[in-house]
């Protein structure tokens, strides 16, 4: 008979033979920019997520930074919106002036630039639209234009999380023309057409105001075209994988990791996060043990880092821990 157990006595022994570890280091931590002054708006969907204003962002990045988080993802929510979403690709834009901010006030800090029409236009989708139908090339050069923004406003990394075919090798072309060859596209290759985004729509104001996004995001059935959307990307240009949601996607996680050899970032969704919030209001849960337990998880699937709103939760875990 073996004896598994010999290894799980005690604290020490656990952790002496553990395969998987979360790190501070492995957190990336969503901020939502507003513009206006003197905002702290509470989303009411998800406890102690905020939009602030520029003038008030200092009071979550100084948090972050105290922290060692090391990055954060980046959404601007600007006042004017349209059918166009100009502000996306305005170089004085929301999200562009906060940028700058952050890389002149903590150059330390890296600045992921999420790229997507969605917060910017009148009608709430991620491409042009006309008819009634999402267009895909006629919305690539936005996005370009996005990216090429949001480099020269500082951004380390661009993300874009449109879904849109093709928008990779956009991005990589305009961001290579415009001399930005070093900046690295994170690319939302396998994000799903979910339930878990919720709350997240409320904190960037981006919910569709008609149809859906199933003709664009992934059907949550599909696991081999994550694969192909994936390779796609790879091909494309893209430096790095984001798998979207986390949790009910761990699967895709796992093959991908199998797959290819980049590195991969999970995003731990807003809904996601608010189920735990809510069921740790109501005392059903251990939250601290709960949101370890789903980071691990995410570790264990093959992610190399895992973009979350429990991420100052987890860093102040992870000191308890440390304690």
């Amino acid at each position: 008979m073996r004896r598994f157990r010999r290894l799980r006595q005690t604290p020490q022994m656990r952790s002496f033979v553990r395969e998987n570890e979360v790190s501070v280091k492995d957190l990336i931590y969503p901020l939502f920019v507003i513009e206006g002054s003197n905002i702290k708006n509470e989303v009411p969907s998800m406890p102690n997520i905020y939009q602030y204003s520029l003038d008030r962002i200092d009071e979550e990045l100084d948090k972050v930074v105290a922290a060692k988080i090391p990055a954060i993802l980046l959404f601007g929510i600007p006042e004017h919106k349209d059918e166009k979403g100009s502000g996306a690709y305005d170089d004085n834009g929301i999200t562009q002036q906060c940028v700058r901010h952050i890389k002149e006030n903590y150059p330390g800090l890296i600045v992921i630039a999420d790229v997507c029409l969605c917060e910017y236009t009148s009608h709430g989708h991620c491409g042009l639209v006309c008819e009634g139908h999402i267009l895909n090339d006629e919305t690539l050069p936005l996005l370009a234009k996005m990216a090429v923004s949001m480099a020269k406003a500082g951004a380390d990394i661009v993300a874009p999380s449109d879904m849109m075919d093709g928008r990779v090798a956009a991005l990589r072309e305009a961001l290579d023309e415009a001399g930005f060859i070093d900046t690295p596209i994170l690319s939302y290759s396998a994000k799903f057409a979910s339930g878990y985004y919720g709350p997240f729509r409320d904190a960037a104001g981006s919910a569709p105001h008609f149809g859906d996004r199933k003709s664009y995001q992934m059907d949550p059935a599909n696991g081999r075209e994550a694969m192909r959307e994936i390779e796609d990307d790879l091909e494309e240009g893209a430096d790095m994988i984001i798998v979207k949601p986390a949790l009910a996607y761990l699967d895709i996680m796992k093959e991908a990791r199998e797959c290819f050899d980049v590195p991969f970032i999970t995003y731990n969704v807003s809904g996601e996060y608010s189920m735990v919030k809510a069921a740790a209001a109501n005392g059903w849960i251990d939250e601290k043990r709960i949101v370890l337990e789903n980071m691990i998880a995410m570790k264990r699937a093959g992610a190399d880092r895992i973009i979350t709103y429990h991420a100052l939760d987890v860093a102040r875990f992870l000191e308890e821990e440390d304690v």
